[in-house]
């Protein structure tokens, strides 16, 4: 996965950096881009490669974004304790069902949890996806170096990688932000069925929402 020469470790967090400028604060590389991870630091831009990265799953097994080459990828950032996760996991399993609907495709989906607590509730976790029917895995960041790369915001905050590698969409789940409409609009399902088709996404870019982030405090 070694991209331009150029490796950075940190505990069990290891990002391929690439020849971008980079961010003394966040500790990897950026590009100037759309989404900011915090004030005044820009990070993964939609139109560009997106940041390569390995994390370890609250299942225990290692993920590379870098072994998904070739597929649709997904990433989610979460927090099972947040209300707005638990309306989109738990009540009205958006994210499952949006997933369910590429069945058979070549669409990785993979929950990336970026706060500063996630190892200490991985039991929680696990607990949480076996509950409510999640079988994608949820990957662990608790140092935030992948969240501020990104420049996930809220939880829940979408991203959507084409084929190639390249970031295609970022930005909320749907247009439903207080949950009260009967037919949402789903970013994220526009996106995906629109790389499949070979079709450019129509909307690039939104507004995420839900809770911040607890980052990790620098």
């Amino acid at each position: 996965m070694q991209q331009n020469g150029m490796w950075f470790v940190a505990g069990v967090l290891v990002l391929a950096v690439p020849a971008w400028a980079h961010c003394g604060k966040c500790g990897v590389g950026e590009k100037g881009a759309s989404e900011e991870g915090h004030a005044g630091h820009q990070h993964a831009e939609v139109g560009a490669p997106a940041p390569d990265f390995t994390l370890p799953g609250a299942d225990g097994k290692e993920y590379k974004l870098a072994d998904y080459k070739g597929k649709v990828v997904v990433l989610e950032w979460t927090n099972h304790t947040c209300p707005f996760v638990q309306r989109h996991q738990g009540q009205k399993k958006t994210m499952q069902k949006t997933l369910a609907k590429f069945e058979g495709k070549d669409v990785v989906w993979l929950a990336m949890d970026s706060n500063h607590f996630c190892v200490e509730k991985k039991d929680g976790v696990l607990a949480w996806s076996k509950q409510n029917d999640i079988t994608y895995p949820t990957l662990l960041d608790p140092e935030g170096k992948v969240g501020h790369l990104y420049g996930a915001k809220t939880t829940p905050h979408m991203f959507v990688i084409d084929a190639k590698g390249v970031l295609a969409y970022a930005g909320a789940i749907d247009d439903d932000k207080y949950g009260d409409k009967e037919s949402a609009r789903n970013y994220v399902e526009e996106a995906v069925t629109s790389l499949l088709n070979g079709s450019t996404v129509a909307v690039a870019r939104t507004d995420s929402y839900g809770c911040s982030v607890k980052y990790k405090q620098q």
